[in-house]
């Protein structure tokens, strides 16, 4: 049996006539969770230099740096800002902060959920929260009406982690936040300590895995790769990082490839003769060496030059 409920001419709603008792229970558990959530809070409030402290380590970490900024694109523009992953360690570096994603709902029939993200700082009691519906559709080029149960759960985890990392960063003070993009940046510029040029050889090798030449890369930068800075580097790692988690597609970021005379003659390019004393052997090319690489590039161009 159940009971209607109607409010100024509203399509009336059916609501149950009795709560099971699994449901009262749940209900139960769920209000002391948080009464006990807010109690510890008030007890064991945050220590605001020693979360700087350890905000401060962990954007020194690369691992970190390189998951801490998105890209993709949106009216013909790249749109880029901080990752969820940076949001979900600075709410663990500042403490007493309540995040999550639920599915209130699931609509089969008319293919998508209705979705619930909220942040709350337990210690100062601010709190900011969403709902809103994810279509069960993917976007883009190929946008397709999606069944598997996989499918599904993946695109309402993918549209709700943005909720979330929004949340996150409204209750986070805007200082500690830009402070956390500053120091990622420039761990990304830094490198781990590895030379610039070892950087920047092993860069091109992972965009060429990808599928993404070297004069792509350097129409990009609009500079050789010899000629490539930290900054340069710290914008690819952004990039690639994107790439890597299919937030872009290489179309989207880079020019279509340059082919040369010789590929479509169907011959390999023949390797210039390096001449970089104190580098390496002069009688060898170098694949990782920047210098090599230029020469390499300058000869492509060349060739295919009319």
């Amino acid at each position: 049996m159940t009971a209607t409920e109607q409010t100024n001419g509203a399509v009336p709603v059916a609501l149950p006539s009795r709560v099971g008792q699994g449901t009262a229970v749940e209900q139960s558990r769920a209000v002391a969770q948080v009464q006990a959530a807010v109690l510890v809070a008030m007890q064991y409030p945050r220590s605001v230099p020693g979360a700087l402290a350890e905000m401060r380590e962990s954007c020194k970490i690369q691992r970190l740096a390189e998951k801490a900024f998105f890209r993709f694109p949106r009216g013909g523009k790249q749109v880029t800002g901080p990752s969820i992953h940076l949001a979900r360690e600075l709410a663990r570096c500042w403490g007493n902060i309540d995040y999550g994603l639920s599915e209130l709902l699931r609509d089969d029939e008319h293919g998508q959920s209705e979705m619930h993200a909220h942040a709350w700082d337990l210690e100062r009691n601010t709190r900011t929260a969403s709902t809103f519906i994810v279509p069960h559709r993917r976007t883009g080029a190929n946008s397709e009406r999606l069944f598997d149960m996989r499918d599904i759960y993946e695109n309402n985890a993918n549209n709700g982690a943005r909720r979330v990392r929004e949340a996150i960063f409204a209750v986070l003070p805007k200082w500690f936040s830009d402070e956390a993009q500053d120091l990622c940046m420039e761990t990304l510029k830094n490198g781990g300590g590895i030379p610039l040029a070892r950087r920047i050889a092993n860069c091109i090798e992972q965009f060429e895995e990808g599928g993404v030449a070297l004069d792509q890369l350097e129409r990009k930068i609009g500079a050789p790769s010899g000629k490539w800075t930290a900054v340069d580097l710290a914008q690819l790692a952004v990039i690639l990082g994107s790439l890597k988690r299919g937030e872009v597609r290489v179309q989207d970021e880079f020019e279509a490839r340059r082919v040369t005379a010789a590929e479509i003659a169907g011959e390999k390019p023949k390797a210039v003769k390096a001449q970089h004393s104190g580098v390496h052997d002069e009688s060898d090319y170098n694949p990782q060496c920047a210098a090599c690489a230029d020469e390499q590039a300058e000869a492509d161009r060349t060739a295919a030059a009319p």
